[in-house]
């Protein structure tokens, strides 16, 4: 027995295989490879069917073209044909060794089949079970008669002999199927393992109820063995998806384009961010108070996500109190913005420019001050020295008229009297003269 499975992209298909409860080996080969799958139930005994049904879905599988032609997939299964021929020849297997064979390809609302054997396709649609394909057995040509009943070839004893097999005849062809499907039907292809042991009611009845395709496929292969499992039971349950499928995939393609593209823009947004973050921080600094002095920090004032934008990058030796009121308030409030680490480094030597001249300003001026003082003690000193000489030369020029006038008032006897002294007296002479 031999089970191929390709890895491709998920889909809604389910298969599975059994020996059965009476054979002791596997005669059933099986392809699931979407949209190509195939059903095989080998003849001719131990070392035989199973050889003749893995070949052939060895074959078929490198063959079977990747679309829905049924021309080719027809051709491919001729070719298994010829290779069960030749493996029997060459000794692998045994003469006479074949196999039935139902292959599929289903591929959006398509549908081709090539079939040989009494192996089937089925398709639920619409809840209604339709058989695809054509046994190739004896018993299929009794009922196409009228000669039998379905129910009498379920237990007539030439019931396993089929009318066309892979490995008989070089010439052998495939019936060939082609058609439309719709979304929501359900193909079914499966060995006479099944068949033979489930009425088709039955088969529709679980094909219906379960919607999950793998698990379907279980419970039909469990129903045949619990019925009895004379035979090997192989069977695969694909859901048909049509141009919804086609249309998700697009959209699952379009889908993933778009998140790259978006993935790509973010990425692009970041590192611009980024860039642009770390070029405002380069280039970007601020003055504030800190210890009483003015301090440099480069980069941006506050935090991003918690983490300070910016960080120290001078204590400079400017004292805040030594500054105009309105700058030390605001370094001390806000900070004082500038344009990058030089344009600070500027700043502060302004600073240090305006405090040296007011410095030097208030020692102009305190000189000044104290030359002015200077100047005024020097003027009062010498307004003092030239009031003591006035002073000085009063004095003498009053004794030198003194001296003069002493002659002037000695009288003619030689006796002196000043003007006072001898006009005194006159007034007491003229009483007398009274």
């Amino acid at each position: 027995m031999a089970s191929l499975k390709r890895k491709i992209a998920a889909t809604t298909f389910g298969s599975r295989t059994d020996v059965g409860c009476v054979r002791d080996h596997n005669e059933d080969s099986l392809v699931v490879a979407p949209p190509l799958y195939v059903v095989c139930d080998g003849m001719g005994g131990h070392a035989a069917g199973e050889v003749a049904s893995e070949i052939a879905v060895r074959v078929i599988e490198n063959r079977a073209p990747a679309h829905a032609d049924v021309e080719e997939l027809g051709r491919a299964v001729e070719e298994a044909n010829l290779a069960i021929i030749r493996a029997a020849k060459e000794g692998r297997g045994r003469e006479g060794m074949g196999t039935t064979c139902t292959a599929a390809i289903l591929e959006g609302e398509r549908l081709v089949l090539a079939q040989v054997g009494d192996s089937r396709a089925y398709l639920l649609s619409k809840g209604r079970l339709q058989q695809l394909t054509r046994d190739h057995s004896l018993m299929a040509d009794l009922i196409e008669a009228g000669h039998i009943t379905k129910e009498e070839a379920k237990v007539h004893p030439q019931r396993s002999v089929i009318t066309r097999a892979l490995g008989s005849d070089p010439r052998m062809l495939p019936d060939l199927f082609e058609l439309d499907v719709n979304p929501g039907d359900r193909l079914l292809i499966c060995s006479d393992g099944l068949t033979t042991m489930l009425s088709d009611e039955e088969i529709a009845q679980l094909l219906a109820r379960t919607p999950d395709p793998q698990l379907c496929a279980r419970q039909l292969v469990n129903a045949a063995i619990a019925a009895g499992g004379y035979d090997n039971v192989t069977v695969i349950v694909a859901d048909v998806t049509g141009f919804t499928e086609v249309r998700r995939r697009k959209l699952t393609r379009r889908t993933r384009i778009t998140a790259i593209f978006i993935l790509a823009l973010l990425a692009a947004i970041i590192a611009a961010a980024v860039y642009g973050f770390s070029f405002a921080n380069n280039h970007s600094a601020y003055l504030v108070e800190q210890d009483g002095r003015v301090a440099i920090y480069q980069g941006l004032q506050g935090e991003m996500f918690g983490i300070s934008a910016s960080h120290l990058y001078d204590l400079t030796d400017v004292n805040v109190d030594d500054l105009q009121p309105g700058v030390a308030n605001r370094l001390r409030t806000d900070g004082i913005k500038a344009d990058g680490v030089e344009a600070a480094e500027a700043l502060v030597q302004s600073y240090r420019d305006e405090i040296a001249a007011q410095q030097q300003q208030q020692v102009d001026q305190q000189s000044a001050a104290e030359a002015a003082k200077a100047a005024k003690a020097q003027g009062d000193k010498a307004s003092g020295g030239e009031g003591d000489e006035n002073e000085n030369g009063g004095a003498s020029a009053g004794a030198s008229q003194n001296e003069g006038a002493a002659p002037a008032d000695t009288a003619d006897d030689g006796t002196s009297s000043n003007s006072g002294a001898s006009a005194g007296p006159a007034p007491a002479e003229g009483g007398d003269a009274q």
